[in-house]
């Protein structure tokens, strides 16, 4: 008769291992990857949340909270959030429309304009502490499959937050 720490055993070898998966994997890495981004961010006084804010804000120039937020893919609320705290770091301007006090628009301050090729730099640094012993064609095969995957499943989402 089989007891239950038989049973148990018997499941176990039926079930495949955690590091068997890639997803296993791909979390492990990106949570290394990102850990150690947030970390170099952090000494600059930026979260991960604003930097990606503020790299797509040198991308649209000056915009709407709207077009940030749908550009970016978050909500309009998060954006709200993080522009007031971008505008409190002086990394930002926001003013009202003249006609529509609802219409506001963004855009990048001077200091901004230099902090963010500055953290650009960072994540240069940050990619190649861990990927830089890739040459060229693993690191754009790698980037495509994972751009393959990311769009079979069709996800909308930047990893921004």
């Amino acid at each position: 008769m089989m007891g239950v720490k038989d049973r148990f055993m018997e499941h176990d070898s039926q079930v495949s291992p955690l590091d068997s998966h890639v997803g296993y994997w791909l979390r492990v890495v990106s949570n290394h990857v990102s850990h150690a981004f947030a970390r170099k961010l952090e000494a600059e006084g930026v979260t991960v949340a604003e930097w990606g804010l503020l790299r797509e804000l040198l991308h649209l120039g000056e915009t709407s909270p709207y077009i940030l937020a749908k550009s970016i893919g978050m909500t309009r609320g998060a954006v709200s959030k993080l522009l007031d705290r971008l505008v409190d770091k002086n990394y930002v301007d926001r003013w009202q429309s003249d006609g529509d006090r609802r219409y506001q628009r963004v855009e990048l301050t001077a200091v901004g304009h230099t902090l963010v090729p500055y953290l650009a730099e960072k994540a240069d640094t940050n990619d190649a502490e861990f990927f830089g012993h890739l040459d060229d064609a693993q690191k754009a095969a790698l980037i495509n499959l994972l751009k393959e995957a990311d769009a079979r499943h069709g996800s909308k989402e930047k990893p921004v937050k």
